[in-house]
Formats: C-alpha cells, sequence, structure tokens
C-alpha cells in the first residue's frame, strides 16, 4: 500500500490506516529530508523482528528510534 500524505493537511483518515498498520505489528516506511526510514511500534516484537531481518541485523545490534522529545526517551530505553 502506498499513501501519499499532505505533511502540511494530513488527512485523518490516512492517519488512522497506518496507526492500524502499526497496531497489527506491521512496519512502514516513510522519507525523511535525506532518506527513508522504517518505522514500528516499539513494543512490538514482532515488528521490531521484522525490522532486524530486513535490516540483516544481529539481535544484539541497536537501532535508533524517534522520540517526540527528549524527555520521552525514559519511557522506552535505560538513561545513565
Amino acid at each position: 500500500m502506498l499513501l501519499e500524505i499532505d505533511p502540511q493537511r494530513p488527512r485523518p483518515r490516512q492517519i488512522n490506516r497506518v496507526a492500524e498498520v502499526l497496531r497489527r505489528g506491521e512496519i512502514i516506511v516513510y522519507p525523511t529530508d535525506t532518506c527513508y526510514g522504517i518505522g514500528a511500534d516499539i513494543f512490538n516484537k514482532k515488528a521490531i523482528g521484522l525490522i532486524y531481518q530486513i535490516k540483516g541485523l544481529h539481535k544484539s545490534s541497536p537501532f535508533s528510534f524517534v522520540c517526540a522529545d527528549l524527555r520521552d526517551i525514559s519511557k522506552y530505553a535505560f538513561v545513565t
């Protein structure tokens, strides 16, 4: 499925479709300013496993994730 979402006027129906894909444990691919990113529900082991498989990473390999705010990182990772 390919959705073109206008960042200035995103349509709620399209956003809901993407959210449903993520809830099902599937992944999304989205453009950034320099390349494409792979997105998934960080709490869904199936989805995270798919990212490791697609990228050819060993399960011990770290990868980055996007937070709305730096203060949010402690919800998802141990910060020292």
